[in-house]
């Protein structure tokens, strides 16, 4: 089958649909691009569809090349056949073909290797016919020859059964049925490594753990492997030996002859010697790629939601990055998020400068027409907020928000941060991310490594290149989704638009700085090195706010705006009225304007955009404010019901921010009343929710929290089928099972 045929089968599209994706993307065509303006040529397949499309592509071109390799090797040893050509180029999985090329690949000396030398090969030959009529020791004297270490009949029959062993070590047919056979049922074990018990106590939880492989969630699987790689940890992956044995046994084995006796010794080797620490490593490998990917998805979810968190919009700013001992670092912004002031004021202990505090802050938000107080949730943070809140002739109308910092220090020491206030320091620099982030999350994100703004669990454990790419992918698609304001953009939001990049968006920036503000999307052109290609894949997804065309404002592609003055003139009436007048919309009858280029999707989604041009699909801006008199987690008490913010969202549970400097853990089980499978479904990132604290544990900095409507109440439920599925019967055994061990 063809790359295109096999992708097709897969995600159960249509072959066309893949070739025309495909196409797309090696003409240079960008994932959100293809997804929103080449809908009719790929079917209207989505981000995602198109992503996969590309990633198995690459993963099939990988297994090519790999399987052209082998069969060169083979060929120059002078060992392929037919046959094996056919049973390598057919392989659907690179697995099967390293083991198909596991006899002809260049190793070692091992001990089948050795024994050949010595001549053996012919017994272990007999051996495997397994005739009953062959007596093994009688044979077996005939090799002996003290000059090649051949002693005894023993070492004859020694040196025989390591060559039959490694012929079962090398059996495609025997590696594949027990490689699906550990995945099924084999189980995976941790203990403590001895005097490691203190040092490791945070896992603590696995210092004595098993459970089936094909049943451990990634996070669990990815903490044991981490707490290996710190040596507190010891791992086995054991596959079900008696079974693994009988069915090897069951492959090999033709009769109860004193030769098969031979050859059942030689499995028993086989397993212990070679095929379990092959296999074992095959399925490290195996279970460690499905975790990142399961690690990765939810990674990439989290920072999607995160950055297309709710914006406040362009309001004036008065941003504070708190502190007790150095101080609040004070800005304020502008509409835009230019810096106009800074300073430091000091209302905690010790200097305890409340009074001095205040007037500087009733000042600068008089002088700056202050709308927004941005608060940094670090330390002092709550203190600060209180401070803030209690200030008492602070007009009414200035919201104060808790803004999460995660990040801002590692914005506040780039290089993208001195290249933007190159005579301010550190301080100054995080306390102006804090207040751009309250104004529009996503165009301040996107200047901060993904992987440090705070959502992420198991990150710096995964497949790096992996992670990289799916973070690259979220963060481009949730830019192009939003759209970008073409003249007031940084350098970092413009790079992530389709078909951009670092170079053009300097270029465009330079431009800007030279000619101004930009006029129109036409006037892009103008840009040194901006080719028609990348016109085209980007220009959909700037926007000009102000521009005299009402078309370069919307997500309407250039392409498109003849088909859209057509509509005008068809209805006789103006372009501003067919955008305003809803009246006038719908006297539009799309299918008139089908044609072998633009089908009923992008006239829908040109419909859409002539409705609302240029919207933001983020959601409303809504204050928060956390619980008052909780700052610190001794004030937490059993029973308290409180306000917070879901920080990060994990397969096992959600983490909320409550005001107390320590997230809180809503477990999966105490999501809802019902049965959850995927804490997305219930959640997202930066939601505001109210939890029920369940249990707190300050030595450990622990907090458990439940958002059921009675946590409480202890009575037992009915459980139905949904609430407790048959297939995690297994998964509560082993953890019954291990809390009685402990």
């Amino acid at each position: 089958m063809k790359f295109e045929e096999i992708i097709a089968g897969e995600l159960n599209i249509k072959v066309q649909q893949v070739i025309a994706t495909l196409t797309l993307l090696e003409e240079g065509g960008t994932i959100p691009f293809i997804a929103r303006y080449r809908k009719e040529m790929t079917g209207s397949l989505d981000e995602v569809q198109i992503g996969t499309i590309r990633d198995r592509h690459h993963q099939l071109e990988e297994l090519e090349k790999r399987k052209e390799s082998v069969l060169k090797s083979i060929e120059e040893q002078g060992k392929l056949t037919d046959t094996l050509a056919q049973q390598i180029r057919e392989a659907e999985t690179m697995a099967k073909v390293e083991d198909l090329y596991l006899p002809y690949k260049p190793k070692r000396r091992t001990r089948a290797t050795v024994a050949k030398e010595k001549g053996l090969e012919p017994l272990a030959q007999l051996l495997m016919e397994q005739s009953p009529q062959t007596n093994p020791e009688a044979e077996a004297e005939k090799y002996i020859d003290p000059e090649k270490s051949v002693e005894n009949g023993e070492d004859a029959l020694q040196g025989a059964r390591d060559i039959v062993a490694e012929w079962i070590n090398e059996n495609q047919e025997i590696r594949a049925t027990l490689r699906n056979l550990f995945f099924e049922k084999g189980t995976i074990q941790s203990k403590v490594v001895k005097g490691k018990e203190e040092e490791g106590v945070k896992y603590k939880d696995y210092f004595d753990w098993e459970e089936s492989i094909k049943g451990v969630p990634s996070h669990r699987l990815l903490a044991m492997r981490r707490g290996e790689k710190e040596m507190v940890l010891l791992l086995n992956f054991l596959p079900p030996e008696d079974e693994t044995i009988y069915r090897i046994e069951k492959n090999i084995l033709k009769n109860q002859s004193r030769a098969a006796e031979q050859v059942k010794l030689a499995i028993k080797d086989a397993f212990k010697r070679l095929l379990k620490p092959s296999l074992e490593t095959d399925i490290r490998l195996a279970t460690k790629n499905k975790a990142d990917a399961e690690a990765i998805k939810v990674f990439a979810e989290n920072v999607r939601q995160l950055l297309l968190a709710s914006p406040l919009g362009e309001k004036n700013i008065l941003a504070l990055d708190p502190g007790f001992r150095t101080g609040c670092k004070l800005v304020c912004l502008d509409k835009q998020g230019k810096l106009l002031y800074n300073t430091t004021v000091f209302p905690h202990e010790p200097q305890k400068k409340t009074e001095e505090a205040t007037n500087i802050i009733l000042a600068l938000c008089q002088r700056f027409e202050i709308e927004a107080i941005a608060i940094g949730n670090g330390t002092a943070s709550r203190e600060t907020e209180t401070f803030v809140k209690k200030i008492e002739h602070l007009p009414k109308s200035i919201a104060v928000v808790m803004v999460n910092e995660s990040g801002a220090s590692v914005y506040s020491a780039s290089a993208v941060a001195r290249e933007e206030f190159p005579d301010q320091d550190v301080t100054v620099r995080g306390a102006v991310s804090i207040g751009r982030r309250l104004m529009d999350p996503l165009a301040e994100l996107v200047k901060i490594d993904p992987k440090s703004i705070g959502v992420g669990q198991y990150q710096h454990d995964v497949d790096q290149n992996a992670l990289k790419q799916s973070l690259d992918d979220t963060v481009i698609s949730c830019v192009n989704h939003v759209g970008v304001e073409l003249n007031t953009a940084s350098k970092e939001l413009l790079t992530y638009v389709s078909g951009l990049g670092p170079a053009l968006a300097q270029n465009i920036i330079n431009y800007r700085n030279e000619h101004g503000a930009f006029k129109s999307r036409e006037e892009l052109k103008k840009v040194p090195r901006l080719g028609g290609k990348a016109f085209e894949q980007s220009a959909g997804f700037l926007r000009i706010r102000d521009a005299a065309n009402l078309l370069d404002r919307s997500g309407v592609h250039p392409e498109r705006y003849t088909l859209v003055y057509q509509m005008a003139k068809d209805l006789d009436c103006t372009l501003e009225e067919l955008i305003q007048k809803d009246a006038m919309r719908k006297q539009i009858r799309l299918n008139k304007y089908v044609t072998s280029d633009v089908g009923l999707p992008t006239l829908q989604d040109i419909m859409s955009e002539l409705e609302k041009p240029g919207r933001d699909p983020r959601a409303t801006f809504e204050s928060f404010s956390f619980t008052e008199g909780i700052h610190e987690i001794e004030d937490l008490k059993v029973g308290m019901k409180l306000q917070g913010i879901v920080t990060n969202i994990t397969k096992f549970g959600v983490f909320v921010d409550v005001g107390v400097h320590q997230d809180g853990l809503v477990h999966v089980s105490q999501l809802a009343d019902k049965y959850v499978s995927d804490p997305n479904e219930v959640v997202k990132v930066q939601q505001k929710v109210e939890v029920t604290v369940m249990e707190v544990d300050v030595a450990r900095k622990r907090i458990s929290l439940s958002m059921k409507k009675d946590p409480m109440d202890r009575s037992p439920k009915k459980k139905t089928k949904k609430e407790d599925p048959a297939e995690d019967l297994q998964a509560k055994l082993n953890l019954l099972r291990n809390k009685f061990r402990s």
